[in-house]
């Protein structure tokens, strides 16, 4: 926009300009015709003007020239008026010059003044614009900025701040009565999973008892006994599924906060000498150096015992399951006749490759929850008859 209307005011501009000029020299060349028909005498200027007689009359002449000015010492451009006349029975030629170099200097002093005024206008707007429009949306910014510091898990109401603008309030008035409203919910929900939980544990340990009482006091038969056997198995079953349901819901709503570093090499020990005691002895652990990880303790706990869980009841009495660890790192493996269906779901909640195997279908599901909480890097893959989960520490 400023190159356009610089070059249209450098045009016009140049056209007034030389419409001056021409004026001058016809004005020039009536004096010099009024001083001729008046027997006057006229003496020339060159390069200004010229006056000669001439034979014959030729017709009216308006250019540019170039022609060496004497004053100057150099070529100059001059706008000339060359006109034949006969005055008083004689034929003259008037040639009428006038310097249009200054012109030109007007014209680019013009042009240059022209592009320097738009450019100061354009960058003070452009400044007064950028510091309103920050001024404007400041509030927006802020704003969004604690929607991405608002956390569930903390007790805090969001902190907003207000806006001169009506939407940018709207927006904060919506956004405060949202959050207030999700947070409720959460807490709600997160109210409802722990008094299940509890409530659950009471009747679970009340039936457990006169079950006990049952085979204690009466006499059963090898039937009786086979179903009541059966029902304890499903009631133990349904406190692990409760408990472990209540673990994936308090990693979801991020309650494990106490973050303390841990020594999983000396955890995996106890875990297998635990392991050996209750006459499992086909586990192998190997450590080429100490493993220190920062999580919550419970959790580590949870992992370890999840995962060798896992290994030993997908195993035979007597197959090898071996547990090497790192300084940064864990694999546990155990034998394996084929390899998974769909490895790709190994980790959904409730999913078993099979079903002969007493499980809740959470185990790993809830090792996946532990790595993705504290950024743990957790695979699987099937290689040379054995199923290996691997584990990396560092991100």
């Amino acid at each position: 926009m400023i190159i356009l209307s610089s070059t249209i005011l450098y045009f016009y501009t140049r056209i007034l300009l030389q419409n001056e000029v021409e004026e001058g020299l016809y004005s020039t060349e009536a004096r010099v015709v009024f001083a001729l028909e008046n027997n006057e005498i006229q003496f020339s200027l060159p390069p200004v003007t010229e006056i000669k007689k001439v034979d014959l009359l030729k017709s009216q002449v308006l250019k540019d020239t170039i022609i060496y000015d004497p004053s100057q010492d150099e070529m100059e451009l001059f706008r000339e008026l060359s006109s034949f006349k006969n005055i008083n029975g004689e034929n003259y030629q008037i040639t009428i010059r006038n310097l249009v170099v200054e012109s030109e200097n007007i014209l680019i002093a013009i042009v240059i003044s022209n592009f320097i005024v738009f450019l100061l206008v354009f960058l003070i707007l452009f400044y007064f614009n950028t510091k309103r429009n920050l001024n404007l949306w400041k509030p927006f910014f802020k704003n969004l900025e604690q929607m991405k510091q608002f956390s569930l898990t903390s007790s805090a109401p969001i902190q907003l701040i207000e806006s001169d603008v009506l939407e940018f309030s709207e927006l904060k008035t919506e956004i405060e009565t949202l959050t207030g409203k999700v947070k409720a919910d959460y807490e709600n929900l997160k109210q409802f999973t722990e008094d299940v939980s509890h409530e659950m544990q009471t009747p679970l340990a009340i039936i457990q008892a006169k079950i006990d009482n049952i085979i204690n006091e009466h006499q059963i038969n090898d039937k009786q006994f086979e179903q009541i056997t059966s029902i304890q198995k499903d009631i133990q079953r349904l406190k692990q599924l409760n408990k472990r349901i209540t673990i994936l819901t308090k990693i979801d709503n991020k309650q494990y906060t106490n973050v303390t570093p841990i020594n999983l090499s000396d955890l995996i020990y106890e875990k297998v000498n635990s392991y050996k005691e209750l006459n499992i002895n086909t586990i192998k652990y190997t450590s080429s150096d100490v493993l220190l990880v920062s999580m919550d303790a419970f959790l580590a706990d949870v992992l370890m015992n999840n995962l060798f869980s896992n290994a030993i009841k997908y195993s035979n009495k007597e197959d090898k399951i071996t547990i090497v660890s790192t300084k940064t790192s864990l694999i546990v493996s155990n034998v394996g006749k084929k390899t998974l269906v769909h490895p790709e779901k190994l980790f959904n909640r409730f999913y078993k490759e099979s079903n002969k195997n007493n499980s809740t279908g959470l185990g790993l599901a809830i090792v996946k929850k532990i790595c993705d909480l504290y950024q743990f890097k957790i695979s699987y893959k099937f290689e040379a008859n054995h199923h290996i989960f691997s584990i990396e520490f560092q991100n």
